[in-house]
């Protein structure tokens, strides 16, 4: 993983502007990584299926074209499972969390 500024990771833990939200088939909006990992905690199994499976993978293309985490999101898309998923993003927060 690339050496990360303060900065950077601030931007990366911050909100996106409202047209680019992630809408999840369950209807649920998510607007940071916070968000990310709480959904992923509470989605059915078929929700995370419906945006990551062997054909796409919506989170972590979110992830690197809208919050600008190349590194998050190559983690992403080896996930299978949502349980993972919400794991790698919850580390990733807490990395981020602690650069000074």
């Amino acid at each position: 993983m690339a050496k990360l500024t303060r900065e950077a990771a601030q931007k990366i833990l911050s909100n996106t502007s409202a047209e680019k939200r992630f809408f999840c088939k369950d209807g649920r909006v998510m607007k940071n990584l916070t968000e990310l990992e709480a959904t992923l905690k509470e989605m059915n199994d078929e929700t995370f299926r419906y945006h990551a499976n062997e054909k796409k993978n919506d989170f972590s293309n979110w992830v690197k074209d809208v919050i600008g985490d190349d590194d998050l999101a190559k983690e992403l898309r080896k996930c299978s499972t949502r349980a993972r998923a919400a794991k790698v993003v919850s580390s990733r927060i807490a990395t981020l969390k602690k650069v000074k």
